[in-house]
C-alpha cells in the first residue's frame, strides 16, 4: 500500500499493490497493523455500504461528539470525494481537498476526524464503501451545505441530485462554533 498526501496535512489517498492475471485481481484492502505504518491508526467500529446513481451528492456530513474517522473506497464505478476541514483553530479551517475514487484504481482517501464530508457519483451507478472509527449516532448528525459560496468546492456540477436535508444543510459560516470539533496539534 502507498500513502500519497494530499492539500490537507492528514488526509491520505492509500494505492494499494493489485495483482492482477487472466483470473481476475486481489488485493488487500484493510490491514490494521500496516494501515498503522501509513499513519491510519483508528480502530474501525462500523462499514457503511451505499449505492447512488450518476449526479447524486451525499454531504457535507459529520458528526461532533462521535467524530468519525472515514476510510472510503469505491467498488463500482467513481466518485469524487472531498474532505473538509472543519477543526476550529486549524490552520487549515475551512480548507478542502478531493480524490477520484474509482473501481479500476481501486484506491481509498482516509480522513480523519474533524472533517465533513461528501461524495459526487461522476457514473451511472456508484458502490461506495467506508469504514468508521465510531458509530453512525443520528442525534450526533451534522451537515454543511454543498455549495457553500465560502468554501467553494469545485464538485464538477452545479445540479446534483440531493437528499432533502443535504439540500437545505446551513452555510458554513450559519453554524455556530459549538457544533464545530476543536483543533489540537499532536
Amino acid at each position: 500500500m502507498q500513502r500519497l498526501e494530499t492539500s490537507l496535512p492528514g488526509v491520505y489517498e492509500l494505492r494499494p499493490v493489485v495483482h492482477r492475471d487472466a483470473r481476475g485481481f486481489f488485493l488487500e484492502t484493510y490491514h490494521h497493523a500496516r494501515f498503522i505504518d501509513l499513519g491510519v491508526k483508528e480502530t474501525f467500529l462500523q462499514d457503511n455500504h451505499s449505492t447512488s446513481s450518476r449526479g447524486t451528492l451525499r454531504g457535507l456530513h459529520y458528526q461532533l461528539l462521535h467524530a468519525q474517522a472515514k476510510l472510503c473506497r469505491v467498488i463500482e464505478g467513481e466518485a469524487l470525494d472531498v474532505a473538509v476541514d472543519i477543526r476550529l483553530g486549524s490552520p487549515h479551517f475551512g480548507k478542502w481537498t478531493s480524490i477520484r475514487l474509482s473501481a479500476g484504481e481501486q484506491n481509498q482517501i482516509y480522513i480523519p476526524a474533524g472533517f465533513a464530508h461528501g461524495f459526487l457519483s461522476l457514473t451511472e451507478t456508484v458502490q461506495f464503501l467506508y469504514k468508521c472509527s465510531d458509530y453512525y449516532a443520528p442525534s450526533d448528525e451534522y451537515g454543511i451545505l454543498w455549495n457553500d459560496p465560502v468554501l467553494g468546492i469545485d464538485w464538477g456540477t452545479l445540479t446534483p441530485v440531493l437528499s432533502q436535508r443535504d439540500a437545505n444543510n446551513p452555510k458554513f459560516a450559519e453554524i455556530q462554533p459549538r457544533f464545530l470539533p476543536r483543533y489540537s496539534p499532536k
